[in-house]
């Protein structure tokens, strides 16, 4: 049988699919939530959102407040990581509708004497809940309501408003309703906001002809902290397999010496919990880890879950690979593309139990041994969705620090899935927009939608697996823009390096591929060139470590310009403490001219007020007192960062 109440709780918000998956957040930010809640007939009814963390007994709560149309509000905060579980409560409020209802006959000039004895009844009911002083208050107020001598003072205190306080403070919740139980999921903030680098160990050597190690890759972490990056992502460092190796530019047949895609992970040395040993040791890997952490950068492993035809996995495991009926093993595909060197991991396999566990341990194994505590995640797409949530949240029961990377450039609700799953961060398809409507579009669509709760964005302009065809022109302007863009848009950003900063351009004849890809040799860099180009990135790195409201994506208003090839947004922290105004130029070629439209209302800036805005690029000033402003860029230095000070 239906309970008996009168409340309807609808539409609450944020949830995530009727609350099959947790909305995300970080330690510290709020969460805004929305109900409609009403009830028949004209009683005043009131609502609250109640919340806990996993490991609090008590729910705390705040009540909700009336927007309109049935429509309600409140926020609060998420203090601790972890799981928190939130719902909607809703109840007629007798003792306001008592007050609003006496108010009303007062008003009107009705005796109410009848409604006065029924409110002492309402104060009699709450007196053992109250604190001393409203004790003696409600006190006061019952013997007043009872005493007809004392009826002017009565309907004084009648509609009082300490009345009013303390019957709004204890509500008596006759036939309450709640809505379902909903949940969240708190990390810590190097899930929401992280600069990531990316290099391949093997290049690191300084010697030119030497694979490079990990004690290489030591000297190499005062670049890439002094560069402003925390987080310090490798390919695979896992022997790499023999049979069906590839060579250069994903040649089929290797030559002598050719050392191979790392992601064709496994060979006689060992698999996924062993390191290829011309990089060095388990040891020697945990002494990099830890040099890293010393200058305030992170080491991101990449978690491939396939195998080279080699790996130790293959003979011990053969049941966890597809089998063909001539007894050749199922090598992996995309059409057209072929990878003869990597099998993949077949997760129908009826050991699939064995084969999950086993997986875990791998994470484990590097968790716990080398203190990593953030994952790429190399194709999670071509893997079971459900694998992945139950890996991370076995993973994060015992290690809630751990972060995750998603690597899917695929299908739109694919990659959303996987954020659903516990993804903490995923890629995007920042790397293909470069108009201003596309940016916009994009951006709008990731922060203004319900992908806002669940979906973090991690800007990368290059990978090792795409050139874009935008960054294939060597433009310098263009290498500027694309980085300024990712890491302003976004509160997480990435490049492969030193690639990027170095501009190598050259790609695979019609495609979006670097020629002489290092995912398949080993490259020389000189690690000592300094341009142009890196001390900007260094720039706008300190300064998003700098600036809150870059620390964050969601945050982000964008303003009107009359130039189509230039490209204004204003983002703002949860607080409004820290404001930032950012313009750039999408034309690498021309200087470009605009007007820009501020944002008065969301600055809380009246027409005609002068503010200052000062470029934390250059270190220039401006005090602008109008609503649309002048501003010219150049291919040289094609942006403004301002900082907004009223």
């Amino acid at each position: 049988m239906q309970n008996q109440t009168r409340i309807i709780i609808e539409n609450v918000t944020p949830q995530l699919d009727g609350g099959a998956f947790y909305i995300k957040r970080i330690v510290g930010q709020t969460v805004v939530v929305k109900a409609n809640v009403f009830a028949d007939g004209h009683d005043v009814i009131a609502c609250c959102v109640k919340f806990k963390h996993e490991k609090d007994k008590k729910w705390q709560e705040v009540r909700l407040s009336a927007l309109g149309n049935d429509e309600w509000t409140a926020q609060f905060k998420v203090e601790k990581q972890g799981h928190y579980t939130y719902f909607i409560e809703g109840w007629v409020d007798y003792t306001l509708n008592w007050q609003h209802g006496t108010e009303r006959k007062i008003q009107d000039n009705q005796h109410v004497k009848s409604e006065l004895l029924e409110g002492a009844e309402y104060c009699q009911a709450i007196l053992k809940e109250v604190e001393k002083d409203e004790k003696a208050y409600l006190t006061s107020a019952i013997k007043a309501f009872q005493d007809e001598k004392q009826y002017d003072k009565a309907t004084v205190i009648a509609l009082s408003k300490e009345l009013h306080h303390i019957f709004e403070k204890y509500p008596t919740r006759t036939l309450a309703n709640t809505s379902a139980e909903l949940k969240i999921y708190v990390d810590r903030k190097k899930a929401l906001f992280s600069t990531w680098y990316e290099f391949f160990p093997r290049s690191a050597s300084q010697e030119k002809g030497k694979h490079g190690t990990f004690k290489d890759c030591e000297k190499l972490l005062p670049r890439v902290a002094a560069m402003g990056f925390d987080t310090l992502y490798f390919p695979p460092i896992h022997p790499i397999g023999e049979v069906n190796r590839k060579g250069k530019n994903n040649a089929t047949n290797a030559q002598p010496g050719d050392v191979g895609s790392p992601w064709g992970i496994g060979s006689k040395h060992g698999g996924h919990k062993s390191t290829h040993p011309d990089l060095g040791t388990i040891e020697e890997f945990k002494s990099l880890v830890k040099a890293a952490k010393s200058l305030g950068i992170e080491v991101a492993m990449d978690y491939a879950l396939q195998a080279a035809p080699d790996h130790p996995y293959v003979k011990d495991f053969p049941q966890w690979f597809k089998w063909r009926p001539d007894g050749t093993v199922q090598y992996a595909e995309n059409p057209p593309k072929k990878y003869q060197d990597i099998q993949p991991i077949y997760f129908e396999s009826s050991d699939w139990k064995n084969l999950w566990k086993e997986l875990l341990d791998v994470a484990l194994f590097w968790i716990e041994e080398c203190d990593i505590k953030v994952f790429r995640v190399d194709n999670p797409h071509t893997k079971p969705f459900y694998f992945w949530g139950w890996l991370i949240a076995e993973i994060k029961k015992k290690h809630p620090d751990v972060l995750f990377l998603a690597e899917a450039f695929t299908a739109p609700k694919v990659m959303h899935e996987l954020a659903k799953q516990g993804f903490s961060q995923s890629y995007t398809y920042f790397t293909w927009r470069n108009t201003k409507a596309e940016l916009i579009e994009y951006v709008e669509e990731l922060t203004k939608t319900n992908q806002a709760d669940f979906y973090r964005p991690n800007f990368w302009p290059n990978t090792p697996d795409i050139l874009p065809y935008a960054l294939q022109s060597g433009n310098e302007s263009v290498y500027l823009h694309k980085y300024f863009l990712a890491a302003t848009l976004s509160s997480s950003v990435g490049i492969y390096g030193p690639a990027y900063e170095y501009m190598v351009s050259e790609a695979m004849p019609g495609k979006e591929e670097y020629f002489n890809s290092e995912k398949y040799e080993v490259y020389h860099w000189d690690w000592t060139v300094q341009n142009k180009l890196i001390t900007l990135i260094t720039r706008l790195n300190r300064i998003r470590h700098e600036q809150p409201s870059l620390q964050q994506t969601n945050n982000i208003q964008f303003c009107n310009t009359d130039n189509d090839q230039v490209l204004a947004y204003y983002k703002y922290d949860d607080l409004r403490l820290d404001e930032t105004l950012m313009i750039c130029s999408l034309d690498p070629y021309y200087a470009k001219q605009t007007w820009v439209q501020l944002p008065l209302q969301a600055l809380g800036v009246q027409p005609g007020q002068t503010i200052k805005v000062v470029d934390l690029i250059t270190g220039n000033s401006y005090f602008w007192d109008k609503e649309w402003n002048f501003v010219e860029l150049h291919p040289a230095l094609p942006f403004h960062l301002f900082k907004i000070l009223k």
